[in-house]
């Protein structure tokens, strides 16, 4: 009887075909929750495979239920989610690659392509060792990452429950242009990324001559110095081990330099890795806002527009995360990530319900990684030889998660 391959195996002498498809949706890029041209292509990827799938109805994501048949029969089987988002940014490529973006102002700036590659991997990987498996595996495939939010939408529409039993456990994968040589896995248990929200700061006073200031209520200069106060607020108010950042985006105010506007309006984003520093730093906010603009005699006013919260990893899932990378690919392929990021990600919406780890893996095509171009630049190149090995980790991670799970229950 031959041997069984292993996930390193299969995912190897799938990587021209699988480096193929990430080329093709980098070549087709799409943005937001409607991506028909990158559905379609997971569809036709999957297209031979033993799966049940479910479209979204409120976006263009592809869930697939992929079944085990290792284990004890009639046992209750435990079920694993890997995620791979799907969309791209709002970004025009300024790379010179056979395969470059076709399509003006959008660019895989992110490396989702490289995810959804990846996924497919995992998914064909667990496919042909289904006789090993012993539980399902939910395959997530998902648009919207960048904003609105599309985890949280497949979630309402049943993506935790599509198995028929709770998912258990959920992992992914996310690629990096820069900071770490190729082939470089790094995390944390714990906060992972920050919670990300908005808020737009509106400064109204009465317009006026600018030669007679006094004759008016001017917002510019009120606005400026609220933005300051923020700035302030959070290197005095703020514990610089449960770190804060906001960011003031966008400034605008009137029409010419001699015309004192009625407003002035600025759009911030802010990050926070704490339930409680969330709710502390939206209360401040708003209350420099309002009292700093009566103090002038003008009215301030905010709007929030929540984003994602705070990404962690659950420790459990993630030290057997860390444990299967180093198995596979050795210890030196692995890098402690000392400290969280304050970017944001909405799997975060996924672990808040359930546990998993999201880990990171440099595809730095670059031979000085702290010099490359970083995701979102137009300029970020993402080296797609690492594709196989995010598949064999995602299938790894559900092989032997849904080992583990079956036998607790033993």
């Amino acid at each position: 009887m031959s041997a069984v391959p292993t996930t390193t195996q299969l995912a190897q002498s799938l990587a021209p075909e699988l480096v193929a498809l990430r080329r093709r949706l980098h070549a087709q890029p799409e943005i937001g929750l409607d991506l028909p041209k990158t559905q379609q292509a997971v569809l036709d990827a999957l297209a031979d495979l033993d799966l049940e799938v479910t479209l979204g109805q409120a976006l263009s994501s592809v869930t697939a239920v992929l079944r085990g048949r290792g284990g004890e029969p009639g046992a209750l089987r435990p079920v694993v989610l890997l995620r791979g988002d799907m969309d791209a940014l709002p970004v025009q490529e300024a790379l010179d690659l056979d395969y470059a973006s076709t399509v003006p102002g959008t660019m895989h700036a992110c490396g989702h392509d490289l995810h959804v590659a990846g996924l497919v991997g995992a998914a064909r990987i667990l496919h042909e060792l289904r006789d090993e498996l012993e539980g399902d595996v939910v395959l997530m495939f998902q648009p919207g990452e960048e904003g609105p939010g599309g985890a949280e939408i497949m979630i309402r529409e049943g993506l935790l429950d599509v198995a028929g039993r709770r998912v258990e456990a959920a992992y992914a994968v996310h690629v990096f242009s820069a900071a770490h040589p190729l082939g470089t896995w790094f995390g944390r248990p714990g906060p992972q990324m920050a919670a990300a929200e908005s808020v737009r700061v509106r400064i109204v006073g009465e317009g006026g001559h600018g030669s007679q200031p006094q004759m008016a209520k001017d917002p510019v200069p009120v606005a400026c110095e609220v933005v300051l106060a923020l700035q302030t607020a959070v290197t005095r108010q703020v514990d610089v081990f449960d770190p804060v950042v906001v960011t003031v985006g966008r400034f605008a105010a009137g029409t010419k330099e001699n015309i004192i506007p009625d407003e002035a309006v600025f759009e911030a984003t802010v990050r926070t890795l704490s339930t409680a520093n969330r709710a502390a730093v939206r209360a401040r906010v708003d209350e420099l806002v309002t009292h700093l603009a009566a103090g002038h005699g003008l009215r301030g006013e905010t709007e929030w527009v929540e984003g994602y919260p705070v990404t962690v990893n659950d420790a459990g899932e993630f030290a057997f995360a860390q444990g299967v990378v180093t198995d596979l690919f050795g210890g030196d392929r692995w890098a402690d990530m000392p400290n969280p990021e304050m970017g944001s990600e909405d799997f975060s919406f996924v672990s808040e319900l359930v546990p998993g780890a999201y880990l990171n893996l440099s595809a730095c095509a670059a031979a000085n990684p702290d010099s490359a171009p970083d995701n979102h630049s137009a300029r970020a190149h993402f080296d797609d030889s690492v594709v196989p090995d995010a598949a064999a980790l995602l299938a790894e991670l559900a092989l032997r998660r849904t080992r583990a799970g079956a036998t607790a229950r033993t």
